[in-house]
Protein backbone atom coordinates (compact mmCIF):
# COMPACT_ATOMS: atom_id res chain seq x y z
CA UNK A 1 0.00 0.00 0.00
CA UNK A 2 1.15 3.54 -0.62
CA UNK A 3 0.54 6.56 1.13
CA UNK A 4 0.19 9.55 -0.79
CA UNK A 5 0.32 12.77 1.27
CA UNK A 6 -3.28 15.09 1.07
CA UNK A 7 -1.20 17.93 1.19
CA UNK A 8 1.06 19.61 -1.33
CA UNK A 9 4.61 20.31 -0.59
CA UNK A 10 5.37 24.32 0.30
CA UNK A 11 8.06 25.55 -1.37
CA UNK A 12 9.63 28.48 -0.19
CA UNK A 13 11.92 30.53 -2.14
CA UNK A 14 15.21 33.61 -2.20
CA UNK A 15 14.67 36.45 -4.32
CA UNK A 16 17.93 38.08 -5.87
CA UNK A 17 19.74 40.26 -4.24
CA UNK A 18 18.35 44.30 -4.42
CA UNK A 19 19.69 47.49 -3.07
CA UNK A 20 17.29 48.02 0.09
CA UNK A 21 15.01 50.63 0.53
CA UNK A 22 15.54 51.53 3.55
CA UNK A 23 19.35 51.30 4.79
CA UNK A 24 21.54 53.07 1.88
CA UNK A 25 24.50 50.85 0.81
CA UNK A 26 22.90 47.54 1.54
CA UNK A 27 21.21 45.13 -0.35
CA UNK A 28 18.43 42.72 0.74
CA UNK A 29 17.14 39.28 0.10
CA UNK A 30 13.86 37.60 0.94
CA UNK A 31 12.72 33.97 1.41
CA UNK A 32 9.22 34.12 -0.33
CA UNK A 33 6.17 31.76 -0.37
CA UNK A 34 2.80 31.71 -2.16
CA UNK A 35 -0.08 31.55 0.50
CA UNK A 36 -3.16 29.53 -1.82
CA UNK A 37 -5.00 26.57 -1.65
CA UNK A 38 -7.37 25.36 0.73
CA UNK A 39 -4.67 25.97 3.88
CA UNK A 40 -4.15 29.48 3.26
CA UNK A 41 -5.74 30.97 5.85
CA UNK A 42 -4.24 28.34 8.40
CA UNK A 43 -0.55 28.65 6.72
CA UNK A 44 -0.92 32.55 7.00
CA UNK A 45 -1.68 32.10 10.71
CA UNK A 46 1.64 30.47 11.53
CA UNK A 47 3.55 32.54 8.90
CA UNK A 48 2.53 35.41 10.35
CA UNK A 49 3.65 34.47 14.01
CA UNK A 50 6.68 34.05 12.55
CA UNK A 51 7.54 37.02 11.38
CA UNK A 52 6.11 36.99 8.12
CA UNK A 53 4.32 40.03 6.14
CA UNK A 54 1.79 39.61 3.17
CA UNK A 55 2.21 41.30 -0.22
CA UNK A 56 -0.55 40.21 -2.50
CA UNK A 57 -0.73 36.62 -2.30
CA UNK A 58 3.27 35.81 -1.57
CA UNK A 59 4.42 35.79 2.23
CA UNK A 60 7.99 37.14 2.91
CA UNK A 61 10.53 37.46 5.08
CA UNK A 62 14.25 38.86 5.36
CA UNK A 63 17.29 36.66 4.75
CA UNK A 64 20.01 39.75 3.84
CA UNK A 65 23.50 38.83 3.86
CA UNK A 66 25.52 40.26 7.16
CA UNK A 67 22.25 42.28 8.12
CA UNK A 68 19.36 41.70 10.97
CA UNK A 69 17.99 44.80 11.30
CA UNK A 70 14.86 44.32 9.98
CA UNK A 71 12.98 43.21 13.64
CA UNK A 72 9.26 41.62 13.57
CA UNK A 73 7.34 43.93 15.69
CA UNK A 74 3.84 43.62 17.34
CA UNK A 75 2.04 44.87 20.01
CA UNK A 76 0.23 43.02 22.97
CA UNK A 77 -3.18 45.18 23.33
CA UNK A 78 -4.01 44.32 26.62
CA UNK A 79 -1.26 45.71 27.71
CA UNK A 80 -1.00 48.81 25.77
CA UNK A 81 -1.07 52.47 27.04
CA UNK A 82 -0.61 55.45 24.99
CA UNK A 83 1.69 57.74 25.56
CA UNK A 84 0.91 61.59 26.37
CA UNK A 85 2.04 62.29 22.50
CA UNK A 86 -0.08 59.27 21.45
CA UNK A 87 -3.41 60.54 23.80
CA UNK A 88 -2.90 63.86 22.53
CA UNK A 89 -2.88 62.62 18.63
CA UNK A 90 -5.89 61.05 19.82
CA UNK A 91 -7.73 63.96 20.93
CA UNK A 92 -6.72 65.50 18.06
CA UNK A 93 -8.67 63.18 15.49
CA UNK A 94 -11.09 62.28 17.58
CA UNK A 95 -13.72 63.47 15.19
CA UNK A 96 -12.53 61.14 12.93
CA UNK A 97 -14.45 57.83 12.17
CA UNK A 98 -13.18 54.60 11.32
CA UNK A 99 -15.64 52.21 9.44
CA UNK A 100 -14.66 48.80 8.23
CA UNK A 101 -15.26 48.12 4.36
CA UNK A 102 -14.28 45.03 1.89
CA UNK A 103 -11.09 45.41 0.33
CA UNK A 104 -12.28 46.65 -2.96
CA UNK A 105 -10.64 49.57 -4.42
CA UNK A 106 -12.26 52.68 -5.50
CA UNK A 107 -10.85 55.77 -7.54
CA UNK A 108 -11.54 57.98 -4.38
CA UNK A 109 -8.88 55.69 -2.22
CA UNK A 110 -6.46 55.75 -5.33
CA UNK A 111 -6.52 59.33 -5.53
CA UNK A 112 -5.44 59.75 -1.61
CA UNK A 113 -2.98 57.02 -2.17
CA UNK A 114 -1.70 58.87 -5.10
CA UNK A 115 -1.14 62.09 -3.15
CA UNK A 116 0.50 60.25 -0.23
CA UNK A 117 3.10 58.64 -2.58
CA UNK A 118 3.72 61.80 -4.38
CA UNK A 119 4.31 64.05 -1.24
CA UNK A 120 6.02 61.49 1.35
CA UNK A 121 7.49 58.92 -1.33
CA UNK A 122 7.97 60.79 -4.58
CA UNK A 123 10.85 57.91 -6.63
CA UNK A 124 10.26 55.05 -4.85
CA UNK A 125 8.72 52.19 -6.70
CA UNK A 126 5.02 53.05 -5.23
CA UNK A 127 4.80 56.77 -6.53
CA UNK A 128 4.54 55.36 -10.50
CA UNK A 129 1.59 52.82 -9.67
CA UNK A 130 -1.60 52.93 -11.62
CA UNK A 131 -5.01 52.13 -10.59
CA UNK A 132 -4.82 48.74 -11.79
CA UNK A 133 -2.31 48.24 -9.72
CA UNK A 134 -3.39 49.19 -6.69
CA UNK A 135 -6.40 47.40 -7.44
CA UNK A 136 -4.15 44.68 -7.52
CA UNK A 137 -2.30 45.45 -4.17
CA UNK A 138 -5.46 45.89 -2.30
CA UNK A 139 -7.66 43.08 -3.87
CA UNK A 140 -5.24 40.30 -4.68
CA UNK A 141 -5.57 38.24 -1.30
CA UNK A 142 -6.05 34.79 -0.27
CA UNK A 143 -7.22 35.47 3.11
CA UNK A 144 -9.18 37.25 5.55
CA UNK A 145 -8.42 41.16 4.48
CA UNK A 146 -10.31 44.17 5.35
CA UNK A 147 -9.90 48.00 4.66
CA UNK A 148 -10.38 50.78 7.53
CA UNK A 149 -11.56 54.10 6.03
CA UNK A 150 -10.98 57.05 8.21
CA UNK A 151 -13.12 60.42 7.29
CA UNK A 152 -13.67 63.52 8.53
CA UNK A 153 -16.94 65.62 9.73
CA UNK A 154 -17.62 66.46 6.32
CA UNK A 155 -17.13 62.50 4.61
CA UNK A 156 -14.22 63.22 3.30
CA UNK A 157 -11.46 60.44 3.29
CA UNK A 158 -8.36 61.19 5.20
CA UNK A 159 -6.97 58.10 5.80
CA UNK A 160 -7.10 54.37 4.71
CA UNK A 161 -5.34 51.39 6.47
CA UNK A 162 -5.23 47.88 4.77
CA UNK A 163 -5.24 44.88 7.20
CA UNK A 164 -5.17 41.05 7.66
CA UNK A 165 -7.43 38.95 10.11
CA UNK A 166 -5.21 36.36 11.95
CA UNK A 167 -6.66 34.11 14.62
CA UNK A 168 -4.29 35.68 16.89
CA UNK A 169 -4.77 39.10 16.11
CA UNK A 170 -4.58 42.01 13.15
CA UNK A 171 -1.64 42.63 10.62
CA UNK A 172 -1.54 46.34 9.30
CA UNK A 173 -0.41 45.73 5.77
CA UNK A 174 -0.24 49.10 4.57
CA UNK A 175 -1.77 52.66 5.76
CA UNK A 176 -2.05 56.15 3.81
CA UNK A 177 -3.50 59.21 4.43
CA UNK A 178 -3.67 62.92 3.89
CA UNK A 179 0.02 64.38 3.00
CA UNK A 180 -1.51 67.90 3.84
CA UNK A 181 -2.42 67.45 7.33
CA UNK A 182 1.11 66.26 9.21
CA UNK A 183 -0.17 68.20 12.24
CA UNK A 184 -2.78 65.00 12.58
CA UNK A 185 -0.09 62.54 13.08
CA UNK A 186 -3.25 60.49 10.95
CA UNK A 187 -0.22 57.48 10.67
CA UNK A 188 0.33 57.09 14.20
CA UNK A 189 -3.71 57.41 14.42
CA UNK A 190 -4.30 54.66 11.94
CA UNK A 191 -2.23 52.53 14.80
CA UNK A 192 -3.66 53.48 17.92
CA UNK A 193 -7.02 52.56 16.20
CA UNK A 194 -5.83 49.57 15.18
CA UNK A 195 -4.78 48.47 18.47
CA UNK A 196 -8.41 49.24 20.36
CA UNK A 197 -10.04 47.85 17.62
CA UNK A 198 -8.03 44.69 18.08
CA UNK A 199 -8.74 44.95 21.72
CA UNK A 200 -12.44 45.29 21.14
CA UNK A 201 -11.88 41.96 18.80
CA UNK A 202 -10.78 40.07 21.69
CA UNK A 203 -7.35 39.35 20.16
CA UNK A 204 -4.07 39.73 21.31
CA UNK A 205 -1.79 40.84 19.43
CA UNK A 206 -1.71 43.94 16.27
CA UNK A 207 1.33 43.02 13.84
CA UNK A 208 3.00 45.99 12.37
CA UNK A 209 5.82 44.37 10.03
CA UNK A 210 9.04 45.16 10.51
CA UNK A 211 10.73 47.54 12.96
CA UNK A 212 14.21 49.01 11.66
CA UNK A 213 16.16 51.39 14.57
CA UNK A 214 18.59 52.63 12.19
CA UNK A 215 15.65 53.72 9.16
CA UNK A 216 13.99 56.95 10.07
CA UNK A 217 10.99 55.59 8.26
CA UNK A 218 11.17 52.20 10.44
CA UNK A 219 12.12 53.21 13.72
CA UNK A 220 8.43 54.70 14.97
CA UNK A 221 6.88 51.49 15.71
CA UNK A 222 8.66 51.35 18.28
CA UNK A 223 7.02 53.88 20.04
CA UNK A 224 3.59 52.28 20.53
CA UNK A 225 4.71 50.20 23.90
CA UNK A 226 4.87 48.11 24.84
CA UNK A 227 5.87 45.95 22.26
CA UNK A 228 7.25 42.60 21.10
CA UNK A 229 9.85 41.89 18.89
CA UNK A 230 10.89 38.38 17.58
CA UNK A 231 14.85 37.00 18.57
CA UNK A 232 15.96 33.56 17.27
CA UNK A 233 12.45 32.79 16.74
CA UNK A 234 10.72 33.86 19.95
CA UNK A 235 9.01 36.58 20.91
CA UNK A 236 10.24 39.20 23.38
CA UNK A 237 9.51 42.42 25.30
CA UNK A 238 11.36 45.33 23.54
CA UNK A 239 14.14 46.42 25.91
CA UNK A 240 15.68 49.24 24.35
CA UNK A 241 17.87 49.64 26.99
CA UNK A 242 19.43 46.27 25.93
CA UNK A 243 22.13 46.48 23.85
CA UNK A 244 20.81 43.62 21.33
CA UNK A 245 17.49 44.73 21.01
CA UNK A 246 17.56 45.71 17.67
CA UNK A 247 19.95 42.55 16.59
CA UNK A 248 17.10 39.96 15.32
CA UNK A 249 17.87 36.68 14.93
CA UNK A 250 16.63 34.07 12.25
CA UNK A 251 12.95 33.17 12.23
CA UNK A 252 12.65 29.75 13.77
CA UNK A 253 10.17 28.97 10.82
CA UNK A 254 12.60 29.43 8.00
CA UNK A 255 12.87 26.11 5.82
CA UNK A 256 16.63 24.26 5.68
CA UNK A 257 16.71 24.81 1.54
CA UNK A 258 15.78 27.80 -0.12
CA UNK A 259 15.01 27.82 -4.03
CA UNK A 260 15.18 31.05 -6.30
CA UNK A 261 12.73 32.70 -8.52
CA UNK A 262 12.48 35.60 -10.28
CA UNK A 263 12.60 38.71 -7.94
CA UNK A 264 8.62 39.35 -7.59
CA UNK A 265 7.52 42.96 -6.89
CA UNK A 266 6.09 43.76 -3.34
CA UNK A 267 6.66 46.44 -1.13
CA UNK A 268 7.51 45.65 2.52
CA UNK A 269 5.94 47.66 5.49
Amino acid sequence: MTYTSPRHPQLFYTTAPMPCPYLPGRMERKVVTEIGGPEAVPFHNRLSRAGFRRSHTIAYAPVCANCTACTPIRVPVARFAPSRTQRRVLARNNALSGTRVPPHATPEQFNLFSAYQATRHDGGDMASMTFPDYRAMIEDTTVETFMIEFRDTAGRLVCVALVDQLDDGLSAVYDFFDPHMPSRSLGTFAVLHLIEYTRTLGLPYLYLGYWISESHKMAYKARFRPAQIMMRGVWHDLDLSQPDAAQPQDSAFLPDDLFHPPQPGMDKK
